[in-house]
């Protein structure tokens, strides 16, 4: 199998990032896009800022790669998408040149003469790879290795809190998103009331770009739902998060509520999206009704695309879909601390050997992906696969903490405030026009 390419699916930061690995480990890299262009998924949250930094959104090979061609890797500030687009993917998928294929949807993984079931000589076969292209027509090619980045983008939690659609969200379509608001194309929100659902960055980021078309429209209305109580950790980190920008976005979300921007409806767990005429009225598993919303944006995180990988030998965690031997460690059931470490080949490695899921796909349900995390990954995986295991068991990365504490069986519980080892005790506190109970 020495001919044959590694095959990568997903032209994203990390699967971009694993092409520039290989080549530089003198493996011949195959990047699979369903989209038409690099990146196709971060270019849908284009408008969004990072609140990384840009030396921690490039990765060295690629960085190696690129310098030859006079590119020079951007040092200050926190770019959109679309910026980290223009100013980095784009160039490196153009270095690697027809190593990237586009409109080409992986549709099934599977080892050559092999289904599941079948033992004999099964990691002597190579790797199968089913295509699709934007008009039906279906190919397959070969690989010796396969590293999955496909990522978790185009599959969004539903609204419902039961990780169901809710009853009638299907039926309500047209009146929900998925996606972060973006203030410079505001007509949808321009005058009207908003509902968001979520608790993470996505959320935080969708009501900093609420808030500012509410300062240009005044009669623009948000409401947001959260399934706990407010805590110290319900808005991030502050001041104790290492990365900054990602402390400063929580605390955003924070001023907005507390100066009535914003209406925070605590312990609401979605159970139905009732449709009346063209608005959404959210109905909570107590009963309780929101006012009718114009536009619902559902932003409760993302699950992986295991489909295309049912023929291949997987240990996944029950609870995350994430690899088994990292999952206690992202688990927000279960990690109590704010810093995640980082994760190597010997941690994503499957059953199905050469077989690698990393990037966001590797983290399953979890939502604490970095870019740096994936970057440290495909590094090691590739080493792994390039046969220098020594470099593939060093650690080469230290995760900035969060600075927030959770876990211990209390994640998402909408009657406790805290859990882990950093929980204040229980108090009031006063936020907006409404006491909330900590």
């Amino acid at each position: 199998m020495s001919d044959l390419p590694v095959v990568v699916i997903g032209a994203g930061p990390q699967g971009l990032a694993a092409a520039a690995h290989l080549l530089e480990r003198g493996l011949e890299p195959l990047v699979l896009e369903s989209g038409l262009e690099p990146a196709s998924a971060v270019a849908e949250w284009g408008h969004v800022r990072l609140f990384s930094a840009w030396p921690e959104l490039v990765d060295n090979a690629s960085a190696r790669l690129l310098e030859p061609t006079g590119w020079s890797a951007p040092q200050e500030g926190y770019p959109t998408g679309a910026e980290w687009i223009d100013g980095y993917l784009a160039p490196l998928a153009k270095a690697l040149g027809d190593r990237v294929r586009y409109d080409a949807r992986v549709t099934g993984v599977s080892r050559k003469g092999r289904d599941r079931l079948v033992d004999a000589h099964r990691a002597e076969q190579p790797f199968t790879v089913h295509l699709v292209d934007s008009d039906g027509v279906e190919s397959r090619l070969e690989a010796r290795a396969v590293i999955d980045a496909s990522g978790t983008w185009r599959r969004p939690n539903p609204a419902g809190a039961d990780g169901l659609p809710a009853l009638g969200e299907r039926a309500a379509e047209d009146l929900i998103s998925y996606q972060v608001p973006n203030r410079a194309t505001p007509e949808r929100y321009v005058g009207k009331h908003t509902v968001v659902v979520g608790s993470g960055d996505s959320a935080f980021n969708a009501i900093h770009e609420l808030v500012q078309i509410a300062a240009d429209h005044p009669d623009t209305r948000i409401t947001w739902a959260i399934r706990r109580v407010v805590s110290e950790s319900t808005f991030g980190g502050g001041k104790a998060d290492q990365l900054p920008e990602r402390g400063a976005l929580g605390q955003r979300a924070k001023r907005a509520v507390e100066s009535g921007a914003v209406e925070l409806v605590t312990g609401f767990r979605t159970a139905e999206i009732r449709r009346v005429a063209d608005k959404a009225v959210l109905v909570g598993e107590d009963g309780r009704e929101l006012p009718a919303a114009d536009t619902v944006v559902v932003l409760t995180g993302f699950r992986p695309d295991l489909s295309f990988l049912s023929e291949m030998r997987l240990d996944l965690d029950p609870t995350l879909e994430a690899p088994r031997r990292i999952a206690a460690e992202i688990d927000p059931n279960i990690h109590s601390c704010g810093s995640v470490q980082a994760t190597g080949a010997a941690d994503l490695a499957q059953p199905e050997p050469d077989l690698y899921l990393v990037g966001m796909k590797s983290y399953g349900r979890a939502p604490t992906f970095l870019a740096l995390t994936g970057y440290e990954q495909v590094r090691s995986v590739v080493a792994a696969l390039a046969g220098d295991h020594e470099a593939a068991a060093r650690v080469e990365l230290v995760l900035p903490d969060t600075g927030v504490c959770g876990g211990a069986g209390v994640f998402d519980d909408p009657d406790t405030a805290g859990g882990g080892c950093c929980a204040p005790a229980p108090s009031v506190f006063e936020i907006g026009r409404t006491p909330v109970s900590l």
